[in-house]
């Protein structure tokens, strides 16, 4: 189980069919992709990379992205992927901390990369156009070289890639991951749903990312299938056109997406209107609307979708309850980059409303120590998909996997009598209530999330009492009060103080008793965010205690 294994067992099944492309291009072949990741190794050999050595990525989503990613793991040397929404602090430590002996990079993250960066890193190549004139002249012949002078041996256990996270704990860790843990849950992943040499593809998060790198690029790999790039941010400009014309049949993505969506398309049809808001209430009715909104979605999407992934942070109980009574195929899947990173999944059609669906196969998945009531206990993991550790950090490493090899994810849940999964919240999240109950501020915000104006929140305890910080549209109750003009700044403020009185009257009808909030706060700009759009804890718990 390697990646180039995995790769040429591709070309030899699926050599002509579409395999990587922008959207509007036509895809290049596998056949075409090994000429171009050969070609790079070339480049690589050149500048004297060898087994081992780690090769850094610092570039936004594209073909040449992943054809930099297979020629480095290819030749057992080591991609270190790098977010582009990183920090240039943040990328000068990764490269530092790395030790990368070379630098992609793409034209638009050039500012990113510091003098200091510059003056060590001398093999700094431009992914742009890496596929254009990366042959190299053979010193003997003069003639272009597009063969690898040596043949490579990579084995299971090599070091393919480290991952460097941006988690809402604050430092970044460099997650290790071999060969063997991105190809096994690649190959597992393929057995949730069928994959053909047939589907599209189409990708709208970071391939530095593990969720898209291993289940966005290396299994539809695997299943010969064809991957899309934007070619820029998911901006309803770029990808609407690009759902249509790709018209994919697969798609991973986070919350915030399809949140976004409902929050300004959908919820505002059904509830605008006082008539319509009464219709909308009958459930019978409720559920024939969001049929017929179900249908429209699809076709937004292209009117082919298979499976609509969603991970990385959890999705409203709200948008799930559409999504299920809409017939979207969406599935939550559950996993982190320790783990390469998917943990447990299932089809569209397995879904359980907040389930994240059972362990992926030949994944051991337990609660640790248990609550004797709930069930509710740690979330552990064991199986081929455990990283090998945190790069240079053993304690970290020992702290995080216990000697016979279960993970601690950090993570609160139950499992139902089928064994599905149900996260509870994150464990360091968890605020004990004054009587020793345990508190989940996700589930919380949640609720606070599905109020109208309301685009995020945060709950916090704040001495003693539960605080919700709340990010509220001021964008959207302007326009709705344009007609006052000069008077609209301070109407918006007022209205605000009136929404926090009601939402506050909102959250606590609909919460248990010792999850009411005392306060809210309005948070007048966005909160800071990692790449998966979950929202940097720490720097407001520490802020506002």
């Amino acid at each position: 189980m390697t990646l180039p294994r995995l790769f040429s067992e591709t070309v030899r099944n699926f050599g002509l069919r579409p395999a990587l492309a922008f959207t509007g291009q036509t895809p290049i072949t596998y056949k075409d992709l090994e000429e171009q990741i050969n070609a790079v190794i070339c480049r690589l050999e050149a500048i004297g990379i060898e087994h081992g050595d780690k090769v850094a990525i610092l570039a936004t989503s594209s073909p040449n992205w992943a054809v930099c990613y297979y020629a480095i793991t290819f030749m057992g040397a080591v991609a270190v992927p790098i977010l582009p929404d990183f920090h240039e602090t943040e990328i000068e430590n990764i490269i530092v901390h790395s030790e990368s002996k070379a630098l992609f990079y793409s034209s638009g993250l050039k500012a990113k990369i510091k003098p200091s960066v510059e003056e060590m890193m001398p093999n700094r190549i431009l992914i742009d156009n890496i596929t254009a004139d990366s042959a190299v002249k053979d010193v003997a012949s003069d003639k272009l070289a597009n063969e690898p002078r040596k043949d490579y041996t990579v084995e299971e256990n090599d070091l393919a890639a480290i991952i460097y996270t941006s988690g809402t704990t604050g430092k970044s860790k460099g997650v290790m991951l071999s060969h063997k843990n991105i190809c096994f849950t690649a190959q597992k992943g393929s057995k949730i749903i069928p994959i053909y040499d047939t589907d599209r593809f189409l990708s709208v998060l970071p391939l530095s990312h593990s969720y898209e790198n291993t289940i966005g690029l290396i299994l539809p790999m695997i299943n010969g299938a064809c991957v899309y790039y934007l070619g820029g941010l998911p901006t309803p400009s770029i990808l609407l056109p690009a759902l249509q014309e790709v018209k994919p049949t697969f798609m991973l993505t986070v919350p915030m997406i399809i949140e976004k969506i409902y929050r300004n398309k959908i919820r505002p049809a059904f509830t605008e209107k006082p008539v319509m808001r009464t219709i909308y209430s009958i459930p019978p009715f409720r559920k024939l609307l969001n049929r017929i909104a179900g249908k429209k979605l699809m076709a937004t999407f292209g009117g082919e979708l298979r499976f609509y992934g969603i991970g990385g942070a959890k999705l409203s109980s709200t948008i799930e309850k559409f999504l299920i009574e809409a017939r979207f195929p969406y599935a939550i899947g559950y996993g982190l980059t320790e783990t390469s990173p998917l943990l447990a999944g299932c089809s569209p059609s397995g879904t359980r409303l907040q389930s994240t669906g059972p362990a992926l196969e030949e994944v051991t998945l337990k609660i640790h120590h248990p609550d004797p009531i709930t069930g509710e206990g740690e979330i552990w993991a064991k199986g081929d998909n455990v990283m090998m550790g945190y790069y240079k950090e053993p304690e970290m490493t020992a702290e995080m996997i216990t000697p016979d090899g279960w993970l601690k994810t950090g993570d609160l849940g139950i499992f139902d009598k089928d064994g599905y999964l149900f996260i509870q919240g994150r464990k360091k999240n968890t605020i004990l209530g004054s009587g020793g109950e345990n508190i989940y501020p996700e589930e919380i915000e949640s609720v606070i999330n599905n109020f109208k104006h309301v685009l995020e929140s945060l709950v916090i305890e704040q001495k003693g009492k539960l605080v919700a910080l709340v990010h509220f549209n001021s964008a959207e109750i302007e326009e709705k009060y344009l007609h006052m003009k000069h008077e609209v700044t301070s109407y918006v403020e007022q209205k605000i103080d009136e929404l926090k009185i009601e939402l506050k009257d909102y959250i606590n009808s609909r919460v248990n008793k010792f999850s009411k909030v005392q306060s809210i706060e309005n948070q007048s700009e966005p909160f800071q965010k990692t790449p998966t759009q979950k929202i940097k804890r720490f720097l407001y718990n520490t802020t506002k205690k």
